[in-house]
């Protein structure tokens, strides 16, 4: 290996040969590209569920890739294979003998009302006069619905993904709300610069927009409740913001070293640079008041990649649009870059696709990585109302060209999870 593969730590270079998307915008990274940098919302009314008693009515469900009955676990893996095959394919592999590990992003899987009401269904026709939820686990247990019982096999989708498309060894599945999409990457990452494999593929997925998720977050006060303009619900670092609209998506990078990507003559996407992980023990949900574990999170992804805030062009930010998050990444990244902040345009792409929870991180790095191609910074849409305790330039409304040379990805998760990236282009 020569020095010109080495990072400044003496590591191998990431790079990364291929990258997919799908979201409640379309599938694949033209149809997202084309509607993200118009200023597009994916955002609508749902009709997948009744929602006449739930606060929330809204979501970004993504409503053309499997059928409605199938749920939420045939959903989470038709969009990671989605986005996995097309990364696959502009890297230039075959979709079916990949010859990587996978690193996977899922939320946690269960089963579907239907399923559990079948479940009881069965245990009733034997009644020994047992509680009800005694007979639903004692009906799982019997393991006479097998379908049901893989279904909700935390690595159920892991493992259906690497049998798709041939990766090696073990498929490693995680979750880390919020920052699971970075996580994986920063996996895939670590794994390349160990030399424990010359290429990975991370994917984030979720499909999980249920009725019960829905009421869960509600119970947080997580979620918007501004119902009437759904488009318009989604509104991070404005000052009317209410919470976020809960969505599903999947993206995918596939990551190689840069020495066996020239080696085999791929094509150079960009460089994932820095990775930054730093846990937060304050709630489980609510952030630290100082914001000291996301400023560290940021400060370790720079020092990873050997940079200082002067290198960053634009931060694509984690912006959910609640009133607490916005503040705090705000505090995190004014304490980190200082006078500078004023100056680096940060925007979130949750205002048009909504949070898609586990798949987040990935999302929006593939979207950091176009956004370095394309010369284009995507909008913060429905930023009419400014938080005057937010002085940032969030890129507001439209989206803007600019010569992009690096991002900084933020992800900061429910229950201390925060993992920042830092992704450039190509060296010349």
């Amino acid at each position: 290996m020569t020095m010109s593969y080495l990072d400044h730590a003496g590591r191998p270079v990431i790079a990364i040969t291929g990258a997919g998307v799908v979201s409640p915008l379309g599938a694949g990274k033209d149809e997202n590209w084309e509607k993200l940098t118009a200023g597009r919302s994916g955002i609508h009314r749902i009709t997948r569920f009744p929602t006449e008693h739930l606060r929330t009515t809204i979501a970004g469900t993504v409503d053309f890739m499997t059928p409605v009955e199938a749920g939420s676990a045939a959903l989470t893996y038709a969009l990671a294979e989605a986005a996995a095959l097309e990364a696959i394919g502009e890297a230039g592999l075959p979709g079916n003998d990949f010859g990587g590990p996978l690193f996977l992003a899922a939320p946690p899987v269960e089963l579907e009302w239907w399923q559990r009401l079948e479940l009881d269904a069965a245990a009733r026709a034997s009644d020994d006069g047992k509680a009800g939820y005694d007979r639903l686990l004692r009906a799982a247990r019997s393991r006479d619905n097998p379908d049901f019982f893989r279904a909700t096999q935390f690595g159920t989708v892991g493992q259906k993904l690497q049998e798709r498309i041939g990766t090696r060894g073990l498929p490693v599945t995680l979750s880390t709300a919020c920052a699971s999409g970075a996580t994986a990457i920063q996996l895939g990452v670590e794994a390349i610069r160990r030399g424990e494999a010359d290429r990975v593929i991370s994917v984030g997925t979720d499909g999980s927009v249920t009725a019960e998720a829905l009421v869960r977050f509600s119970l947080l006060s997580a979620l918007s409740t501004q119902n009437d303009e759904p488009e318009k619900a989604s509104k991070p670092f404005s000052k009317d913001r209410d919470g976020f609209v809960m969505a599903e998506g999947a993206g995918a990078l596939v990551l190689e070293s840069l020495e066996s990507a020239k080696a085999r003559g791929a094509t150079i996407l960009g460089i994932l640079e820095g990775c930054g992980e730093r846990a937060d023990d304050f709630h489980r949900t609510r952030s630290k008041p100082d914001g000291s574990p996301a400023i560290a999170a940021v400060r370790a992804a720079l020092d990873d990649a050997g940079l200082s805030t002067e290198d960053i062009d634009y931060v694509n930010a984690h912006g959910t649009s609640t009133p607490e998050n916005d503040k705090m990444e705000y505090l995190s990244l004014s304490t980190v870059f200082g006078e500078r902040m004023a100056s680096v345009p940060i925007s979130s792409n949750k205002s048009m696709i909504g949070h898609t929870l586990t798949a987040a991180g990935a999302i929006e790095a593939v979207f950091s990585l176009l956004s370095i191609r394309e010369g284009t910074l995507p909008p913060t849409i429905n930023h009419v109302n400014p938080d005057p305790a937010i002085e940032l330039d969030v890129v507001p409304n439209v989206a803007r060209n600019a010569d992009v040379r690096r991002v900084l990805s933020n992800s900061f998760g429910f229950g201390g999870q925060n993992t920042c990236l830092v992704i450039a282009a190509e060296p010349a």
